[in-house]
Parts: C-alpha cells; structure tokens; sequence
C-alpha cells in the first residue's frame, strides 16, 4: 500500500458499537471486527499514529435506557461500562494480527485497563501503539462522538475519522430514501443548521472550535480506513 498522507502524522478512529456488530442484532460478530482490525493495522503499519474511540451501542444505550425509565446518569455509566467492553475486544483482536495495543478509560478499572492520562496516551503513540479510548468522557450526558471529538482535540490529532454503516454524509437516509444526497464537503455550521445527525450537536462545535477536520467514510468496505487517510476512495470531509 502507498505510504500514507504526510498531513496525517496523528489520527483518531472514532466506531460506533453497532459496527462491530455485523449482521447481529446484539453483541460483537467476529468476522467483522476482524475486518476492521485489519484495515487498522494496514494504516498502523505505515507509521501513521491511531488512536479510537468506540461506543457501547451493540451492549447497551444509555439513552434508551433513560427513555425505558432509568435515571439517565445511571444508564449513561452503564453504556460507559459498554464501551470498556468493546474496547477490550478490539484489543484483543489487534493484538491477534500483531498491533500492539493499550485500553485507557476515562472510568478508572485497573484491573483491565490503564487510566486516561494525557501524555501516557501520546507516550503510548509515539511508540507506535494503538490506543483505545474507552468509557466516553467518563461523564454522563456526554456521547462518544463528544469524546471522540475531545480526545482528538486532546491530543493534537490532524484529523477525526468517522467510521459509519455509510460512505460519507446524506442530506436523508439512504436507506430509506433513494433521493437522498451525498455531500462530499461540508462546513461545520451546515451540519448544525441542517440537523445532519453525523455527530451529535457538541462534538461539532468543539471540532469547529478547534479546526479538527471530520472525515466520514463506510468502515464496512475492505481497505476503507486506509484510503480514506491517504486521500482516497469515498467519504465527506466536514471543516
């Protein structure tokens, strides 16, 4: 493969749960993360730095937990612990295809997984290693794409990429309507006025407030992941 893009020296993978799931209703489907795993490591190998966050919503939602009845703070540690889960699965496949990986959580567990520190993370990249960012914000009423956003900000990132069930942005569903639009740029006050739903409301504005580049592509298509950061293949860039 092509060395990667010189203007990424240092990238953040933000997943949603739902991606690992494949064609499951519930839960990891292991084809599938494997997959993605390997797109990972094919990026990892040309020296680009990674780091991830992945989301909780193949275990559990702490929003739908709240509108079931649950106090929402409750429910949103919950989907926390979700992500933990996840995260460690994600390792433990990296880890199988040779990647060497560390888990931090914003929710202290060590027993599984290493504490969020800063320079620890960066430390952890510079040594080539993948980081997993997991547990969100360790906060509630906070997303994941709101922790994406804030790791990536964090840690000087050159730009934030979203793997979706898509391949980039659309001013509908596309799944739902045939006339729906791709968008391949987009600035980040459209995607507020215009309710986009890429990201949640939040994650927008602190990436608008710190110039981080948003790039949404399909992690479902072989060899997406590594197009996208050498500046291929399909995917909205939102900035």
């Amino acid at each position: 493969m092509a060395k990667a893009s010189k203007k990424f020296k240092r990238i953040l993978l933000k997943l949603s749960g739902e991606a690992l799931m494949g064609n499951q209703q519930f839960g990891h489907d292991l084809d599938t993360i494997k997959k993605i795993c390997k797109d990972i490591s094919a990026v990892q190998k040309t020296g680009v730095q990674i780091c991830m966050v992945v989301g909780g919503g193949n275990i559990y939602r702490g929003m739908s937990g709240a509108e079931a009845g649950m106090e929402r703070a409750s429910a949103d540690y919950m989907g926390m612990l979700a992500t933990v889960m996840n995260a460690l699965a994600l390792q433990n496949i990296l880890e199988q295809t040779g990647v060497e990986t560390r888990v931090l959580s914003a929710i202290t567990m060590n027993a599984v997984c290493e504490p969020f520190i800063r320079r620890r993370a960066k430390r952890h990249m510079e040594r080539g290693r993948v980081v997993i960012f997991a547990a969100g914000t360790g906060n509630p009423f906070f997303t994941t794409d709101t922790a994406a956003a804030l790791r990536a900000v964090e840690l000087e990132c050159d730009a934030l990429l979203k793997g979706t069930q898509v391949d980039g942005v659309y001013s509908a569903d596309p799944k739902k309507d045939k006339n729906a639009k791709l968008y391949k740029t987009l600035d980040y006050k459209t995607v507020l006025k215009k309710d986009l739903k890429v990201m949640d409301g939040t994650a927008i504005a602190l990436a608008r407030e710190n110039n981080l580049p948003i790039m949404v592509f399909s992690i479902h298509e072989d060899g997406s992941f590594a197009k996208v950061v050498s500046g291929k293949g399909n995917y909205t860039l939102i900035s």
